[in-house]
């Protein structure tokens, strides 16, 4: 029976270290910087898509000027967009920790997010996993929690692990 490559556990990566408070907050940083790219990205396309439709006369301007003003004053219009752009960067993380297990920033900080025996991510879990971060808060847990586990960790059966130089360089982009 095939079985797919996230779901095949992964030995060599299974008795890594699991990483600090510390560590963390440093990948968090570096891909918090990536996700405020994605964000404006996302706001651009959001805010042209939305352009386009009111040129198309899908979307009626009425007695706003700018089309800024009509996106913003208009709660179901906001809401849409506030969600499309929330989506986009949600999937950055739910992608990148379910496709390889590492972001930009953890790769740089040599972490990896993995189930405890080196099995990758599903999108499912990704998905959870980011629900339950809590927008980062849920690393809060690891100051007083002894076994270096945030409450998106415990929820979602995984942790990140601090991967050596060499495993973290020889990784490619598949997961492998």
């Amino acid at each position: 029976m095939y079985m797919k490559e996230s779901s095949m556990p992964n030995v060599e990566h299974a008795n890594f270290p699991r990483a600090g408070f510390f560590r963390r907050c440093g990948a968090i940083i570096y891909d918090l910087l990536l996700a405020v790219a994605v964000y404006m990205i996302a706001g651009a396309i959001g805010f042209g898509v939305f352009t386009a439709l009111i040129s198309s006369g899908v979307i009626n301007m009425g007695s706003t000027e700018l089309v800024s003003d009509l996106l913003n004053e208009t709660p179901l219009y906001k809401g849409i967009y506030q969600f499309w752009i929330a989506l986009c960067v949600g999937l950055f993380y739910i992608a990148f920790w379910s496709y390889g297990g590492q972001t930009l920033g953890m790769r740089a900080w040599r972490l990896k997010v993995q189930h405890p025996n080196g099995q990758s991510l599903s999108f499912i879990t990704a998905s959870a996993r980011l629900i339950w971060s809590l927008l980062g808060i849920g690393n809060l847990w690891i100051l007083i929690n002894g076994d270096k586990l945030a409450l998106q960790d415990m929820m979602t059966r995984s942790e990140i692990v601090v991967l050596s130089k060499e495993a973290n360089q020889m990784r490619n982009w598949h997961g492998v």
